[in-house]
This record gives structure tokens, sequence and C-alpha cells, in this order.
């Protein structure tokens, strides 16, 4: 943990650029690695060929982010990392923002100890000392 899930309407894949996206919320995460651990970092996005947005009369659009992360940060911590996330993704959707009708979310997601199971070798490369 933490994970990240784009999801996004197909209407809009040619102006989203949500390669660059991801890693960009990463980067967010990757300058907290002292909340959010770097190897523990999954970022994803999955294009929506099926939805209906509002009265379905319009081309609508949406990118929904879900935000899941294992308990234990503080409330303080939380609320920052949310709103730099959220900063990032209305950044990256500002053009397209102001071309079109598009609705951006952000929901945070936190799970508990019990119930989530990890095995991750991943940690480890970003514990070891960097060599020059």
């Amino acid at each position: 943990m933490p994970h990240i899930i784009v999801e996004y309407t197909d209407n809009i894949k040619s102006e989203a650029d949500i390669p660059d996206l991801l890693k960009k919320l990463n980067g967010v995460l990757i300058s907290r690695s002292h909340i959010f651990p770097t190897g523990g970092i999954r970022s994803r996005a999955i294009e929506l060929h099926d939805y209906c947005i509002a009265d379905g009369s319009e081309d609508d659009a949406f990118v929904h982010v879900t935000f899941k992360i294992g308990s234990g940060r503080s409330e303080a911590d939380k609320k920052e990392t949310c709103e730099a996330l959220f900063d990032v993704i209305k950044a990256h959707f500002a053009e397209l923002f102001e071309k079109r009708y598009l609705a951006l979310s952000l929901d945070l997601v936190e799970f508990g100890e019990g119930g989530t199971y990890k095995h991750n070798n991943i940690h480890s490369r970003f514990k070891k000392p960097y060599l020059s």
C-alpha cells in the first residue's frame, strides 16, 4: 500500500495522458516516503467504456481516483496527502476541464490491518544504501 486506481471515461483518452498522470501521482507519494514507503506504491488506470453520466444527453466525462492506504497514518497526513493528490489531478486536467464537461473526484479508502495480506520484496530495494 498505497494503491492509486484511476478510472476514466474513454471519451477523453486521446487528451488525458493517463501515463503521465500516474507518474505525477506516484511522485506525490514518493515525496512523502516517510509516510508511504516507495516500494508499496501501486498505481493503475482503468479505461471505462460503459458508463452513463447525469442524464446521458451530453458527451460528459469523468475521472475518479481511489486512493487506498493501510491504517496508521495521522488525520493530518491523510488530509494533506489527499489535497496534494487532488491538486495534481486538477492541474493535470485543467486544460481539458476548460474545454468540456468533466467531473473529477478522489476517494480515500483506509484498510485496517486485519484482512489485508501482503507479500512484497520490492521494499528491500529501497532500503538498500545507494551506491555512487
